[in-house]
């Protein structure tokens, strides 16, 4: 019998799945707008679920930490003593708008970040990548070694062009995940669950981001 993945494991499986998958979306759209034929490109599908796998347990422990500091439902202080079962604990609004916007001006900025350095690294690292339109091909080719050459990146030119894209992959971000937080946050009682609506939401999300990439 298999042993259970723990929580976060599954989140990394979760969000890498829908970040690949994400990706195939953007070129079948892409496809479509050029009236080209639809071929999959399987290198910049595991470069987004790389970066997803990366990306997801940095965020699975700032959830935990925001939920176990600001818990959407605290149990009263002194609770009353009483023969009925206490009703169960109300939403705090206090913590869930805290926890809104502790999430939107750090966390957002530094997912921001942390896409545009890895997806302007990785490029790099990978110049000139090919296009490998079969998969069995561009899974020998990301496992062969020196497919990935760090020497090749200029990180003083990766953090320029990360900051210079910053704030309109942020604003463009504010017009989706303070939502998706906000349903998380009043919703969604357990780290995992929230973990698995992000990464829903974050398909729509990585469409966009696998657009702006690909130009």
């Amino acid at each position: 019998m298999s042993l259970p993945y723990s929580p976060m494991v599954t989140a990394m499986i979760q969000s890498a799945t829908l970040g690949g998958l994400a990706n195939v979306l953007a070129q079948v759209i892409s496809s479509y707008r050029t009236g080209s034929e639809v071929s999959i490109d399987w290198v910049p599908v595991f470069q987004f679920l790389l970066f997803n796998l990366i990306s997801t347990p940095p965020n699975f422990i700032w959830q935990d930490f925001l939920e176990s500091t600001f818990p959407a439902h605290p149990e009263p202080s002194h609770p009353k003593k009483s023969d009925t079962p206490p009703p169960p604990p109300k939403l705090s609004i206090r913590n869930t708008a805290i926890k809104l916007v502790l999430d939107q001006t750090v966390g957002a900025p530094l997912n921001t970040l942390l896409f545009s350095t890895f997806t302007h690294s990785l490029r790099a690292a990978l110049h000139p990548a090919p296009r490998i339109t079969s998969l069995f091909k561009a899974i020998t080719f990301w496992t062969s070694s020196g497919t990935v050459d760090l020497t090749r990146v200029d990180f003083d030119t990766i953090w320029a062009a990360s900051l210079d894209e910053f704030w309109p992959i942020l604003i463009a971000g504010w017009k989706l995940w303070p939502a998706v937080a906000l349903i998380n946050f009043s919703a969604v009682k357990t780290v995992q669950g929230r973990n698995l609506v992000g990464s829903l939401a974050g398909v729509v999300w990585g469409i966009y981001m696998s657009l702006l990439s690909a130009q």
